[in-house]
């Protein structure tokens, strides 16, 4: 049975319900609850098998965050050195350079440093999943191959393949017995490859097409009409591939299309002007006449 008494309150009117002829609990009627904090290390069973798989999962996280990280940093020496070595290469369109192939002899050193540091990502890499750090390092590669198929077009005139670029990342690993005894008998050491993926290789490539239209707008500035035609038929032939990929491919190379179209626009309007009024522009004047044209392009071409 339940009991509702109405009584004045001093303080304001107001109604106190007492259900079954209870009263109000106080706060310290109720029991208190231990809180995180106060809880003593001595609680935790530190030999539970819970605890040991989360210290283990701990511990296998840590490395992989630590290796991601080392990954970010070589990657990071690799852009700055790949761009370097493009920098140098292109001073080869300079007239103040006596000869090529000193800067070519140069650009290999600095791209075997490159190779170095591509070991390093080589071995870090080594009983991984590549593709769980390919994030880490794919700006690296991106830049590297756009330096080695730029010296390759230099001195060849043509585009280096996917097998030529994973052909030069073969190393072997040094021995350590021969390090520490130098009396040892050598063991064969063990190759350790570096393959590039096709991704990076396509993105490199559409890279290269910037620096190929950089060297266009230099080689006429010098006086040298031939190069220019020479990479319109080269810029051309990799349109064409990459339009063959078109939309079924990797988004990141779909999204370079539109630059790699400027690109080829700017060297067909070079030729084509070189063609025309090559004759009525005098030859120190027509690298700035090319760079001062900038051929408006449809944003909807970019998307194949």
């Amino acid at each position: 049975m339940h009991v509702l008494i109405n009584m004045p309150v001093s303080r304001g009117r107001g109604v106190i319900s007492l259900y079954d002829g209870g009263s109000r609990k106080r706060k310290q009627d109720f029991p208190q609850v231990q809180k995180p904090e106060d809880r003593q290390d001595s609680d935790v069973n530190s030999s539970s098998p819970v605890i040991t798989a989360f210290k283990t999962f701990q511990l296998e996280l840590d490395t992989r965050h630590d290796k991601y990280e080392r990954l970010v940093k070589l990657s990071r020496d690799i852009t700055i050195e790949s761009k370097r070595t493009i920098f140098l290469l292109h001073r080869v369109t300079s007239p103040s350079v006596p000869s090529a192939e000193e800067v070519l002899a140069e650009s290999d050193a600095k791209l075997d440093g490159v190779r170095q540091k591509i070991k390093q990502i080589a071995e870090e890499l080594q009983g991984e999943d590549l593709y769980q750090f390919h994030k880490a390092f794919t700006p690296g590669i991106q830049e590297y191959v756009e330096a080695v198929s730029f010296q390759h077009f230099i001195k060849h005139r043509t585009l280096i393949s996917l097998e030529d670029v994973n052909t030069r990342l073969v190393f072997l690993q040094e021995d350590k017995s021969e390090a520490k005894d130098p009396s040892a008998e050598p063991q064969e050491r063990e190759v350790l490859a570096f393959q590039v993926t096709p991704i990076d290789y396509l993105l490199g490539v559409a890279d290269l097409t910037g620096e190929l239209m950089r060297m266009c707008i230099g080689s006429v500035g010098n006086g040298d009409i031939d190069t220019p035609f020479q990479l319109s038929q080269f810029l051309q032939q990799i349109h064409d591939g990459f339009s063959y990929i078109g939309n079924t491919g990797p988004y990141e190379v779909s999204k370079k299309l539109h630059t790699l179209r400027q690109s080829l626009a700017k060297v067909e309007d070079a030729c084509y002007t070189l063609r025309v009024r090559g004759s009525e522009i005098p030859k120190h004047m027509l690298a700035d006449v090319f760079a001062g044209r900038a051929m408006p392009m449809d944003p909807d071409e970019g998307v194949a």
